[in-house]
This record gives structure tokens, C-alpha cells and sequence, in this order.
């Protein structure tokens, strides 16, 4: 073979393996984010590699966690501290901290990125945390241990959770007035508004169902209940909620089950269940709505299912008792 067919040779092999390197590597090297509820840090994870880069320290007993607007930022509850910590992304370390009422467990930023809604689940209030000037600006009683916490797109409706009353409650976020209440059942934990605003679905964890309310009408047009084989019912619970941006697929944490249901949304029936790790919490897509990643609080890990093949990839070990998650493209 000449030495000009040899080089054109090296080159197109070139040229494969680099096609083949680029087609395996990921479309998006994320960056993921689990609040571990025991250690008192939050567990920074690369997308790319799926392993443990850093371990913030934060306040104690972190659980809900979330984005500032602008992503340069991240929130924590800090719920034994009665704060909300505010971690700089870019130093990896907790530079600021924000006001809440007495033990915050989940909050939710308005689409604006201005006001924080935060439960308190000691003081049976949602408190509005203006996060510029860092103070409290209104203070709306609800029921007995809120804990879920859902904004409409259009930031117009809010909705909180009370464990004990086992209501879901409307506030009208301009008014800071509660507008309706929505008996569900028992212990509800999560609620999540569909991508259109139309839909608020919430999950009881005793009850052992999804409640599906319409937003404007405020009532429920659908419950969704679970079957796992094998499986007792009382093991059944669900917590967290996942939905994609299409509305195409939606999944739920099912606690001591061990399992995250996928649901389809039109029938409302569970299609499949996916076998996680202890205690699922809750859950967080990736960017490109490929994976789905689940904090498992008993075996102190995160799962993490490729929703194109429908398996679980890989488990990462992160710290002790992990319950929320985040994603940063």
C-alpha cells in the first residue's frame, strides 16, 4: 500500500473513532444536586461520569432544595436551623442564608424569581420570602404540617399541602388568600402543576394515591391508586412527582416500595414500575428528559433510569438519608 493510501487510511480511522467517541459520550454533561437529609450536605454528582465531585456543608436536616432564577444559586431548607441557606454555585460553598418560619421542608420559587413560597411545618404557615431584600412579606395560615408546595406556570395560583388536615390548599398569590380547599387523602406530600397549568396532581403518601385536580374548578377529576405484586399495600407511598415537558410521561416516588410508577397521563393507568433503590423520596429529569434520577433516603443512594431503554443504569452512593434533587444543565 502507498504512503498516500496509508495516510488517507489513518485518517478515516481517525475520523471513526472520534465519531464513535463523540456518539457515546453524553449530549449534556449535567450537573446534579441531592440534599442528605442526615449528613447535613448536599452531594454534587457529574452527569458525565455519574460519580461524587464535591460535598457542600449546610445547615441541618437540608430536605427541599431548588434553583435561584438566574441558576447561580441554589436554595436549601435548612429545616433544625429555621434558614434557608444559599449556596454560590460556582465556589461549591453556602454564602448567604435567607429568613423562614420555624422548620421550612419545601418551598417553591415564583416564575418571576423573586418571591419564595416556603412551608413551615411547625407553625402550620407558608411564608413569601422576597429573596432580593431577604425578608418575609406575608405569612398565610394554612393546615396542620404543610409540606408540598406547587406553583402554576403563569405564578398566578399557588398550592400547598397539609399532612395532618390532608387538604390541598389554593392561594391566590396576589391576594396571599387561600381561595379553595381541596380534601385529598391522607397525608398528602407533593404537588405538582402539569406544563399547561391545568392540572395539579397530588400525592398521599398514607392513602396510597395520586389526586388529580383540575386547576380552575378546583376539583378532583381522577385518583390513581397502585398495585405492586408481591408488594404489601401499606408499603406503597407515594411522595415525589416527575413530569416531562410535553406532559407525555409522568412518574411518582412510591416510598418503602422500592419503586418509581410511570403513568400515562391520557388513560391515567400505571404502564411500568421501576425498581430503585430504599426508600425513594423524590425525583428530579435530566435537561433532555432522558434520565430520571430518585433519591432512595434508607439505602443513601440515587438511582439513576434511562427512560429510552426503561432501566435502572446505575446506583451512586451519596450521604446519609438523601430527600431532594436537582439538575443543572
Amino acid at each position: 500500500m502507498s504512503r498516500r493510501r496509508l495516510a488517507a487510511s489513518a485518517v478515516a480511522a481517525v475520523t471513526v473513532s472520534l465519531a464513535a467517541l463523540l456518539a457515546a459520550a453524553p449530549a449534556v454533561a449535567e450537573t446534579i444536586f441531592v440534599s442528605n437529609e442526615k449528613d447535613n450536605t448536599i452531594s454534587v454528582i457529574d452527569g458525565a461520569t455519574l460519580e461524587v465531585t464535591d460535598t457542600i456543608d449546610v445547615g441541618r436536616r437540608p430536605r427541599g432544595i431548588t434553583f435561584s432564577a438566574d441558576k447561580t444559586q441554589i436554595y436549601v431548607c435548612a429545616g433544625d436551623d429555621n434558614r434557608i441557606d444559599v449556596i454560590d454555585i460556582a465556589s461549591r460553598r453556602v454564602v448567604d442564608s435567607l429568613p423562614s418560619g420555624p422548620d421550612p421542608e419545601l418551598f417553591v420559587l415564583h416564575p418571576e424569581g423573586r418571591i419564595l413560597y416556603v412551608a413551615n411545618e411547625d407553625d402550620n404557615m407558608v411564608s413569601a420570602v422576597d429573596v432580593v431584600d431577604k425578608v418575609i412579606t406575608a405569612e398565610i395560615i394554612v393546615g396542620v404540617e404543610p409540606e408540598g408546595m406547587g406553583i402554576s406556570p403563569d405564578g398566578r395560583l399557588l398550592v400547598n399541602t397539609s399532612e395532618t388536615t390532608n387538604m390541598a390548599h389554593f392561594i391566590d398569590t396576589e391576594t396571599q388568600e387561600i381561595v379553595a380547599n381541596v380534601l385529598v387523602d391522607s397525608r398528602p406530600r407533593v404537588a405538582q402543576f402539569t406544563r399547561d397549568g391545568r392540572e395539579v396532581w397530588v400525592s398521599a403518601e398514607i392513602g396510597g394515591t395520586v389526586s388529580v385536580i383540575d386547576a380552575a374548578s378546583r376539583e378532583i377529576v381522577d385518583k390513581i391508586g397502585f398495585e405492586i405484586p408481591g408488594i404489601r399495600r401499606e408499603a406503597i407511598q407515594p411522595v415525589g412527582i416527575a413530569i416531562t415537558e410535553d406532559g407525555g410521561r409522568i412518574f411518582v416516588a412510591l416510598g418503602p416500595s422500592n419503586r418509581v410508577a410511570e403513568i400515562d397521563p391520557q388513560t391515567r393507568e400505571v404502564v411500568k414500575y421501576h425498581l430503585v433503590g430504599q426508600r425513594v423520596w423524590n425525583l428530579a429529569l435530566s435537561p433532555d428528559e432522558t434520565r430520571l434520577y430518585t433519591t432512595n433516603g434508607v439505602s443513601n443512594d440515587m438511582s439513576v433510569i434511562d427512560l429510552k431503554n426503561d432501566r435502572v443504569i446505575k446506583s451512586v452512593g451519596v450521604g446519609g438519608a438523601p430527600w431532594g434533587v436537582i439538575v443543572l444543565p
